[in-house]
């Protein structure tokens, strides 16, 4: 069988339409649509603009109110959190496929802390939720033990493993804290009974990752939900994934055949993303696709930094032309280091900021810094026409 071949400009345009960045918006899905189509949606502590988990249906269907895309993730039982590529939220339909992941946690007895009494502290977090509904770790009775930050409290330790091994879900965020409730209760009932062996989990992640990217290496797929490279081989074959040659990957790859079917056309969306959107959260797949190296600085010392805090790629005409380092003060957005891949993207870099800077309640962009004083006024000059 021959093995189809796909150039480097083709590969691009299949991964930006299955992530939602090329042609129109599914706007009657909203953010559940993406959600869905995505499969996961990193969580993360640093809000900037916003939460990642908002900025990612934000960077595909625009200005979404922020309380309606909390509302669609943690409402209807539509969704949990789970681990995933990191902490995830993740659809409930995928209850199921993470099965593998909860047996193997509960073989190994522990994640990173130790109870002193098991069964009681974990039995006192069961009859409590069982009693009382769903509650944050505050509520079940307090997080830390008054020491470092990871010194958790033995309740916490307790509910988090439960979480880690399914008997307790992850129902809502409420103040960034995970509200918990028992999996039986809050899971659909299908989904909860729905027990699959671990090649089947395997094997409907690699498929869905495949879907999720379009065309992918090995270890693409596997960076997805954070497979091993050893678990993508032995389901990948079985996976429904075609394998792809790709002009100057050097390396072998999988297409999902759907997004072979026809070929990507429509509207580039432009605007900014977090870094951690599952386009550019794998850093080596990033630089394959985009000739693009992007790093978050946000845990490098200060006077290291390159690019800023929380750097946000610009996407704009199916590529990454520049980042932004976006700071709030009061109504104005700051952009308070930008730098472009080419001159020609100031128009953009000025509309993405443009778009941003409404979303979240800002009235005015002020260009601090540029990798030019020609750059800077570059920008400046495309905010002020288009009124900003």
């Amino acid at each position: 069988m021959t093995t189809l071949s796909l150039s480097a400009d083709e590969a691009r345009r299949i991964a930006l339409r299955a992530q939602g960045f090329l042609g129109a918006p599914d706007r009657r899905g909203g953010v559940r649509g993406v959600l869905r189509h995505l499969g996961a949606v990193q969580l993360d502590t640093i809000s900037v603009l916003a939460r990642s988990h908002e900025l990612i249906p934000y960077a595909r269907l625009g200005a979404v109110g922020r309380e309606a895309v909390e509302r669609a993730y943690w409402s209807d039982s539509h969704a949990f959190e789970y681990w995933s590529h990191a902490a995830c939220i993740l659809p409930i339909e995928e209850w199921p496929h993470f099965a593998f992941r909860r047996r193997a946690n509960r073989a190994r007895g522990h994640r990173w802390h130790l109870l002193e009494d098991k069964a009681r502290s974990t039995g006192a977090v069961l009859d409590r939720l069982k009693a009382d509904g769903p509650l944050t770790s505050s509520e079940l009775g307090g997080t830390k033990n008054g020491g470092e930050w990871f010194d958790w409290s033995e309740t916490k330790i307790a509910v988090e493993w439960l979480l880690d091994t399914g008997e307790v879900v992850c129902s809502e965020r409420r103040g960034w804290k995970r509200v918990y409730d028992l999996a039986e209760r809050a899971v659909p009932d299908a989904l909860f009974h729905d027990d699959l062996e671990d090649r089947e989990c395997l094997r409907r992640l690699v498929a869905l990752a495949g879907r999720s990217l379009g065309v992918g290496t090995r270890a693409d797929i596997a960076d997805y939900h954070r497979l091993k490279g050893d678990q993508v081989d032995a389901v990948i074959a079985d996976s429904g994934l075609v394998p792809v040659e790709v002009e100057g990957w050097g390396k072998p790859a999988w297409a999902d055949p759907q997004a072979l079917a026809s070929v990507p056309r429509g509207r580039h969306r432009t605007t900014l993303l977090s870094p951690f959107d599952s386009l550019v959260w794998d850093r080596p797949r990033t630089e394959r696709i985009f000739g693009f190296t992007h790093r978050l600085e946000a845990y490098v010392p200060k006077p290291q930094r390159m690019h800023g805090y929380f750097a946000m790629p610009l996407l704009a005409g199916g590529r990454l032309q520049g980042r932004v380092d976006p700071a709030r003060e009061g109504r104005t957005l700051v952009a308070r280091q930008v730098s472009l891949t080419t001159p020609k993207a100031a128009p953009a870099m000025a509309q993405a900021l443009r778009e941003a800077a409404l979303w979240v309640g800002c009235d005015a962009v002020r260009v601090e810094r540029a990798q030019s004083p020609a750059e800077a006024a570059a920008i400046t000059a495309e905010l002020a026409a288009l009124g900003a």
